[in-house]
């Protein structure tokens, strides 16, 4: 094990963690350079076409005589729970700072993280060949925030290997090697997982004690779960089969356990006829926050849409799925999410890796009701919403918001903070140009564009953080949807009742819209406590009855108009309209 150091590169977004990781992967000699293309890591075209990372990835490199297991984690902070995993599994981390922009809100949430793991943090500034770095200023503020001397932040550039190979020295110097013991009863932590049909499920492992080998029974403590170890390896980064794994190191376990549900990240694996192993402390459970109902457009793929749930669960374990059904979609599934990029990027998987298309609700927070006989109500969707006679009183989650951003944009944000009702708790100042606001705010605003807005105000040099406080009281309301007076569920939502005119008023005018012409005029109506707010009125779809006629007596034009009023009052009174699942599409991407 004195040969061995785990480590992972955290940043905030997009500030060079898989270009970095590419530049080890060419220096260990680990990939070859005719197999070598930009983002080697990110493993999914989606990251690739983004350019983000979204999932962890981990990968054994070899350099002199020791063995490097790096873990190359997202920055986003909708997958924060994939990098306060990975840190759960190594001894120290690369922390990356991209010196164009600064130290940002995400880096500042991963240092407290890996902090709290007690980890060696190697400080790293990239990018020093852009015309725009500013080198001493960023070096300064890195070196305040760690509270260490200047001398000792790195200084590299990713992209064209600068002072890269003295900073995988200074990890082999810096980081401690693991500490455990290959005689001790055999413990493994789950830190990731996925879904194979040949081998069941690969659980992603660090071995703390003992040692397994390839084809021993094992055994799942926390799962009270059998399985046996029908391959185990390396990530090199693909999957590489070995015969034997000891403590101190980082790989893979082939469980052959095809239940998908039943193996967790966090649990702790030994060998089957020990007894008395003490499990490992595991992770704590991630609370999502965020909630949307998936249904599949094709019916009959509800059984496909369980079964790719249940694999990018046990992929994604911040995810979570419970079935559901409303008239007019069939059968789906209320998924809760840490953010609106994690929803999205979900529904993009469901596409590509499994072939489904899908009506997406609009995301909505979880949401608390206190009802008349004192029970506390979760309420995750418009449907779940109890009647105005039953409610005591409404609750929504709050988040401190943590915005760091250049003096010169302040003034700016400051008005956008308002304009999002945010409250003010503190303004700090971190360095000279640099400033961190602290606020206090309604979640559900953060999620409706918020930042993207920030963004744009601040041409992409401040940043976010938030951390959910608690549930404070809220003047909310369910808003409703009637189309031809039948109430249409699927488009209801819980509004705060300032912006219930306003977001009804948009949901019709999308309706009259998106919704074909009927034979007959429909009226699309968006009604709060049995009160109307906003009315729209499709009209119904023209058809010239008289058109066959040549000539003759006006009567029998008259005569045939009338027939055609008479009936399109009848179908208005029983016709029911058929909303396309295109139209519910449409509907909640336009939000």
């Amino acid at each position: 094990m004195e040969n061995i150091r785990n480590f992972s590169i955290i940043a905030h977004i997009d500030h060079g963690k898989s270009t970095l990781a590419d530049r080890f992967l060419e220096l260990t000699g680990t990939v070859p350079k005719e197999k070598m293309r930009p983002q080697y890591l990110d493993m999914m075209d989606l990251e690739r076409e983004k350019g983000i990372t979204i999932k962890m990835q981990p990968v054994r490199m070899k350099y002199q005589d020791f063995i490097l297991n790096l873990i190359d984690t997202p920055g986003h902070v909708d997958f924060s729970y994939e990098v306060s995993r990975s840190l759960a599994a190594v001894e120290g981390a690369i922390l990356l700072v991209d010196v164009t922009k600064g130290i940002q809100a995400q880096t500042i949430a991963n240092l407290e993280l890996a902090k709290g793991q007690k980890l060696v943090i190697i400080p790293v500034l990239n990018k020093i060949d852009s015309a725009q770095a500013r080198i001493e200023e960023t070096r300064e503020e890195l070196a305040k925030l760690l509270n260490i001397s200047k001398e000792e932040v790195f200084t590299i550039s990713a992209k064209h290997g600068t002072n890269v190979e003295k900073l995988l020295e200074a990890v082999i110097k810096k980081i401690p090697c693991p500490v455990g013991d290959s005689d001790k009863p055999l413990r493994a932590l789950i830190f990731d997982s996925k879904y194979d049909a040949y081998k069941g499920v690969v659980a992603y492992v660090r071995i703390i004690d003992g040692k397994i080998e390839s084809g021993e029974k094992i055994y799942l403590i926390r799962a009270d779960l059998e399985g046996e170890a029908k391959e185990i390896g390396f990530f090199n980064p693909e999957l590489s089969p070995q015969k034997e794994m000891v403590a101190g190191e980082i790989g893979y376990i082939a469980t052959g356990i095809k239940e998908t549900g039943k193996v967790r990240v966090g649990d702790t694996i030994t060998k089957l006829k020990i007894i008395n192993v003490e499990p490992l402390p595991g992770y704590q459970e991630p609370k999502p926050m965020v909630f949307a109902s998936f249904y599949p457009e094709n019916p009959d793929q509800f059984d496909l849409l369980k079964d790719a749930l249940t694999k990018l669960k046990l992929n994604d374990p911040s995810l979570t799925f419970e079935p559901e059904m409303k008239e007019s979609l069939g059968r789906g599934f209320r998924c809760g999410f840490l953010g609106t990029l994690h929803a999205e990027i979900i529904s993009e998987r469901l596409r590509r890796e499994y072939g489904l298309n899908l009506v997406i609700s609009v995301p909505q927070v979880l949401y608390k009701i206190t009802n008349q006989k004192n029970q506390e109500i979760s309420v995750y969707s418009s449907s779940d919403w109890p009647s105005p006679q039953e409610i005591k009183e409404k609750r929504e989650p709050w988040a401190k918001l943590e915005v760091l951003t250049p003096q010169n944009y302040l003034g700016q944000i400051l008005e956008l903070l308002q304009e999002f009702k945010a409250r003010k708790i503190e303004t700090k100042y971190f360095s000279r140009e640099l400033f961190i606001l602290i606020y206090e705010v309604p979640l559900r605003q953060i999620l409706t564009g918020f930042y993207d807005r920030l963004k744009g105000i601040s041409q992409g040099f401040a940043s976010m953080n938030y951390q959910i406080l608690d549930w404070r009281p809220a003047d909310l309301e369910k808003l409703e949807i009637l189309i031809a007076g039948k109430k249409e569920e699927a488009f209801s939502r819980i509004v705060s009742k300032n912006e219930a005119e306003k977001e009804g008023r948009t949901v019709v005018k999308k309706l009259k819209q998106f919704l074909p012409p009927q034979l007959f005029s429909v009226p699309l109506q968006a009604v709060i406590s049995g009160k109307i707010i906003a009315r729209e009125t499709l009209r119904a779809r023209g058809k010239d009855v008289i058109a066959p006629l040549y000539g003759g007596d006006y009567t029998r034009k008259r005569k045939l108009l009338e027939k055609q009023k008479k009936g399109k009052k009848e179908l208005k009174e029983k016709g029911k309209v058929n909303i396309p699942s295109r139209v519910f599409l449409e509907i909640f991407k336009n939000k």
